[in-house]
């Protein structure tokens, strides 16, 4: 019995530190991409024959050129920058920021604004002399405005007779297709290459947990690799692979580029030392083309830049062959767990037409997968319930000799046919299902927004409540270290309930810091995400029930 306290002792302490961590340590606040520092590729490489991203002079905000095409897409709205056809306005349509639903969620912000975040897409030659688009260079297109699933084109041609011709087109949600053809009217052979990279600046993350990655991030030869700040704080981090691509993830947004192509590149990570606090992910081609004199080079390319949500991934996966483009998902360590609970909840939630309901109904179902190993559990720590009066008079009587003690102990356990660590294995195994399903509530934008029933209007938020205000009759906010919600407290009442029907810990110190921990769980559960207080508090009711009818049962076979 000391080992299964000692183990959900220590267990219960390092989720509090962990969690805690977050308040003592704040991490670094994220920098991003520069607003307008321009990548004109034609400068060789000191270690390859691959043009390389050569960095112009900066420009202040004010200098920066703008000519703009509007177009309204299913999911997604906003504008170009026809200088460099740049990508800096994306709005989602069916996302917001609250739930007022006053201001929608902005994915891209423009390359003149505070936080500029944006793509372009350009080539790359290993000729010096070659006059290729840049940032500054006005691309033409025949409307200022584009309707709902009209194709965007635009043009570009330098003085040599070398045409750029470039088709965007948008899905149903949040994947652009890019389609880059290159016409050579010249008279001479040329070599190109294709880039594109993001660049962001200024960015605060949403989410300061050590749970979740935001940030730069890549998939390379079938491997996701996460970039944090410090990795590149001094120095850019260079990939080279085959069918991956590179982005950039928030909480529950992304902006991702990959190639429609087999063809290997070169991704780059790097802080841009001329632009405070700014992140450039870039990934070049390293095929370099020949084209000669009247033949045309077409490439495409793929930008997803919207919501995370699961069941997209997976089919833009199957649709597009994105090499594991599920991964950008933070899913965890438990992934092979985690993802199955998802799909689990994403089912009942449909369902029954509420998050909260799914969390509950999903509860029951772990409740009942893990009731024979709870049968046993509970079996086990009623025996010991039972020999406690006999635990108590064998310390006393050997308080002197350790040895004797543990000797007597389990002498004693033999007899009975008691094995004091039976009950750790449900807590064994509770302890994955719970991390894996705290993961999905957290990174599950489906939850977001999502009401429940009465004053629970966001899943994805703290109650909103207070005992401290007498739950809204007073009219005062408290500050948020106050702020208890109603879910909360039941969930330490619950906790404190399901502790009365285990047997006390012989230990009386023990027995204090476990009367403690209800009190403490539901100061620390208070700032979580409601949804998360919901499944716990659910968890401890079904708990106590299923020990509660357990017990009758144990009394009643004489147990």
């Amino acid at each position: 019995m000391d080992n299964q306290k000692n183990l959900l002792l220590a267990v219960i302490f390092s989720i509090i530190v962990l969690v805690g961590f977050d308040f003592l340590f704040n991490p670094k606040k994220n920098p991003q991409t520069s607003t307008n520092t321009e990548t004109h590729l034609n400068s060789k490489d000191s270690n390859s024959d691959l043009p390389t991203i050569s960095k112009s002079a900066n420009l202040s905000s004010s200098e920066i050129k703008e000519k703009r095409l509007f177009f309204t897409a299913n999911r997604l709205e906003g504008s170009i920058n026809l200088y460099g056809a740049t990508l800096d306005d994306l709005v989602l349509s069916d996302y917001f920021e609250t739930i007022e639903r006053k201001k929608k969620v902005r994915v891209l912000e423009k390359e003149n604004s505070t936080s500029p975040y944006f793509l372009r897409m350009g080539w790359a030659s290993t000729d010096k002399n070659l006059e290729l688009p840049g940032k500054d260079s006005l691309w033409i297109s025949s409307k200022n405005k584009i309707s709902k699933n009209e194709k965007i084109v635009l043009q570009w041609e330098n003085k040599n007779g070398l045409k750029f011709l470039r088709n965007i087109s948008f899905d149903e949600n949040f994947m652009i297709t890019v389609e880059d053809e290159v016409l050579n009217k010249s008279e001479k052979t040329i070599e190109l290459t294709n880039f594109s990279y993001i660049r962001r600046k200024n960015h605060i993350p949403e989410n300061k947990f050590f749970i979740l990655h935001e940030g730069p991030l890549g998939v390379f030869n079938d491997t996701l690799k996460e970039i944090s700040y410090d990795d590149i704080e001094e120095n850019e981090i260079i990939e080279s692979s085959k069918n991956g691509w590179i982005g950039y993830t928030d909480h529950y947004w992304q902006v991702a580029i990959f190639p429609d192509t087999e063809e290997p590149f070169k991704a780059r990570f790097r802080n841009l030392k001329n632009s405070k606090d700014s992140i450039q992910i870039d990934f070049i081609n390293e095929n370099i083309k020949t084209l000669e004199s009247g033949q045309k080079l077409k490439i495409k390319s793929y930008v997803f830049a919207g919501a995370k949500e699961v069941p997209l991934i997976d089919e833009y996966i199957k649709k597009l062959d994105v090499n594991k483009l599920d991964l950008s998902v933070d899913f965890g360590w438990f992934y092979f767990l985690t993802k199955p609970l998802f799909y689990a909840l994403h089912f009942l939630s449909s369902l029954f037409q509420n998050f909260g309901i799914g969390i509950i109904i999903l509860t029951i179902f772990m409740r009942i997968a893990l009731f024979p190993l709870a049968n046993k559990s509970f079996k086990s720590m009623n025996a010991m319930r039972i020999l406690t009066p006999e635990i108590k008079r064998i310390r006393e009587r050997y308080k002197d000799d350790r040895n004797k003690m543990n000797q007597e102990m389990f002498a004693l356990y033999r007899n009975k046919k008691i094995n004091p660590a039976a009950g750790c294995l449900p807590i064994l195994l509770q302890i994955p299902i719970f991390f894996a399903l705290y993961k999905v509530l957290f990174v599950s934008i489906e939850m977001r927004h999502a009401p429940f029933f009465g004053w629970i209007k966001d899943l994805s938020a703290p109650d909103p409540t207070s005992i401290f205000n007498l739950f809204g009759l007073i009219p005062w906010d408290p500050p948020l270290f106050l702020t208890i919600g109603i879910w909360p407290i039941l969930m330490g009442l619950t906790m404190f309930l399901q502790q009365k029907l285990n047997p006390p810990p012989p230990d009386p110190i023990q027995a204090k810091i476990f009367l403690m921990l209800p009190l403490i769980f539901t100061f620390l559960l208070a700032t979580f995400p409601s949804g998360m207080v919901v499944y716990w508090t659910v968890n401890n009711v079904l708990s106590i029930g299923q020990q509660y009818i357990l017990l009758k049962r144990q009394k009643k076979d004489n147990i």
